[in-house]
């Protein structure tokens, strides 16, 4: 029997935390809608595109295993922070604890269930097939065109995220049926948008965590299952 430590770098380390802090930040900044001309945001979407970014840096350097390692660990870490707010949002408060502050600890941590819900189901998704495409493109394309698949496999994750997250969780109660095809479709668009904006830094990033790591993962031959694979004792 053979025992080999698990060793993560520190620049994976680091990735890991901005990635679930960017996610637990989300969920804070959703409370503040705001408008643009005619159209409603939260203000989860000033840093919740960054989650993408990082995921695709990820999966670019490390391979589809750790990008996805990633997307787990972030959603139970941003379970626990849900579960932990919603039970403190529950506890009854003091008696001299002010009813509009009380309501606004509310509106940020009291997350309905169907919001709550329609948030983790999108995140997986969402996280999944971004990591996958970036990582199918990848082989395709010999590790040409980071740009390309970059912005491809942000725009399927974030479709994937929209089309779940904003009519399960707010089709019929904020957002009328009618509007939700044209309010999912700026919401993709504007968060590409965003990842073409930072996009040269993004590259710029990817090349210098790959010199630095000397990694540059290629994952051929491998299953994009959602749930890692169970890891196996080897033998001598």
């Amino acid at each position: 029997m053979s025992n080999r430590k698990l060793q993560v770098s520190y620049l994976f380390l680091v990735l890991v935390a901005l990635f679930c802090v960017c996610l637990v930040a989300s969920n804070l900044f959703a409370a503040k809608p705001f408008t643009f001309g005619h159209l409603s945001f939260t203000g989860a979407i000033l840093i919740f595109p960054l989650s993408y970014i990082i995921n695709d840096v990820v999966a670019e350097v490390w391979g589809f295993r750790k990008a996805r390692a990633l997307i787990w660990l972030a959603f139970g870490l941003n379970f626990f922070f849900v579960i932990a707010g919603f039970i403190v949002d529950i506890i009854p408060g003091a008696p001299w604890w002010e009813e509009t502050a009380s309501s606004g600890f509310h509106a940020v941590f009291g997350l309905a269930p169907r919001v709550a819900g329609a948030s983790f189901l999108a995140f997986i998704v969402g996280s999944y097939v971004n990591a996958m495409v970036i990582s199918k493109m990848k082989v395709r394309q010999k590790g040409r065109f980071f740009v390309v698949r970059a912005v491809v496999s942000s725009l399927f994750g974030e479709l994937c995220d929209s089309m779940i997250f904003f009519p399960i969780a707010l089709a019929g109660v904020v957002i009328p049926w009618s509007q939700m095809p044209t309010f999912v479709l700026w919401q993709v668009l504007l968060k590409t948008a965003y990842e073409i904006v930072i996009l040269p830094i993004t590259v710029r990033v990817v090349r210098w965590v790959k010199k630095y790591e000397g990694v540059d993962v290629y994952d051929v031959n491998i299953k994009y299952t959602l749930w890692p694979e169970r890891m196996k004792s080897q033998n001598n």
